[in-house]
């Protein structure tokens, strides 16, 4: 944590906003599996390595252990599932059933069928009216009714790591594969010339979506982190990937704003700044720095979007300034004009995690 931080706000009182951020995001609904379960998930076992409680990770374990018996059939929304959680969480459980759900789920989600090397995540694209009061042209109103398949830079929070951290586990090199297999081809499709990543990819039209989007930089910066975290240096991919990341940090460096966040879509300095993409950003960055992903000069852009996602975290542990569930939208401005002051895991999660990759361990003792 910087020294300003600490000298404003006080560890104490942030472990405290930690607490009361934690405490809050169990009281979610969380439906298992939806967008939004990975981070929060993650998050939860932030916070028991943050502040020495286990109830947080066992909200995880129980969670995952009551999906477990009804997780079959499978559906569709299971690629939302977050199975690279379930895998932290069975190296800090050691429960031979957790891995077995995982193993599962892996076979149903590598079954799926591929979009230029992308596993399909809906065959029925979630696309919606915009929101605002903006039209659609006649071709895009058309999509409404029939979108066809779409993949979502999501999916690089979601399929890529999960494959890949659970063939380490298993000692199953295919699991590796499919894993960055996913990672490549989610890079190649989503990530745009400057750097960022676009949203989503319509197989009806074979175009990309929602260039820019603020959190959706969030996703496809802990995807790409938690794959190289777990592939060796001398991996085939690893210098791929490696570079991806870099031109993803490098244009949010670039593209920081004075207060320490982004606005959304990034390229429009006009629109509001979703405070998430902050705590994802802060997460990050400052993560890619401390494995050597990344070029310790990021660590100032990580300071003060850490600075601006604890100003959005009330005492209470409520966020302020995050957007609601997107879906997918094919107007630009659809981004910008969505209603915000929503109590999520996508803001409370990255928070989390933001917080335990600035706060040094040592404080404990403080508690």
């Amino acid at each position: 944590m910087t020294a300003g931080l600490a000298e404003s706000v006080g560890r104490v009182a942030v472990l405290g906003r930690v607490r009361a951020a934690a405490d809050r995001l169990c009281t979610y609904p969380f439906a298992c599996w939806h967008y939004g379960d990975s981070i929060g998930f993650e998050g939860l076992l932030a916070a028991t390595d943050l502040l020495g409680d286990g109830r947080y990770e066992g909200f995880v374990h129980g969670a995952v252990k009551s999906w477990i018996p009804r997780a079959k059939p499978y559906r569709e929304l299971d690629n939302t599932a977050p199975g690279y959680a379930m895998c932290l969480l069975y190296e800090r459980a050691g429960d031979d059933a957790v891995l077995e759900a995982c193993l599962d789920l892996a076979g149903f989600l590598t079954g799926r069928r591929t979009l230029a090397g992308v596993y399909v995540a809906f065959e029925r694209a979630p696309l919606r009216a915009p929101y605002g009061d903006a039209t659609l042209a006649p071709d895009e109103l058309a999509l409404l009714d029939d979108p066809g398949a779409g993949v979502f830079v999501d999916c690089l929070h979601f399929d890529a790591p999960f494959l890949v951290k659970l063939g380490q586990l298993a000692g199953d090199a295919q699991l590796v594969a499919a894993g960055v297999g996913q990672a490549l081809a989610l890079v190649e499709l989503l990530q745009q010339p400057d750097g960022l990543f676009a949203h989503f990819y319509l197989e009806r039209t074979g175009r990309t979506y929602g260039h820019g989007w603020g959190r959706g930089q969030g996703w496809a910066l802990l995807g790409l982190l938690d794959v190289l975290e777990h592939l060796p240096e001398a991996h085939t991919a690893a210098t791929d990937l490696r570079a991806a990341l870099v031109r993803l940090a490098d244009a949010l460096v670039r593209t920081q704003e004075p207060d320490g966040h982004w606005p959304t879509p990034v390229a429009d300095r006009r629109s509001f700044h979703e405070t998430s993409t902050a705590s994802f950003a802060a997460a990050g960055l400052a993560r890619g720095a401390a494995l050597g992903l990344l070029d310790a000069s990021v660590c100032a852009t990580a300071d003060r979007a850490w600075h601006a996602s604890l100003a959005s975290v009330g005492a209470d542990g409520s966020t302020a300034g995050v957007s609601a569930a997107l879906w997918a939208c094919t107007a630009p401005s659809h981004y910008a004009a969505a209603p915000v002051g929503f109590q999520v895991p996508w803001g409370a999660g990255p928070f989390l995690v933001a917080a335990r990759a600035h706060l040094d361990t040592d404080t404990r003792s403080e508690r």
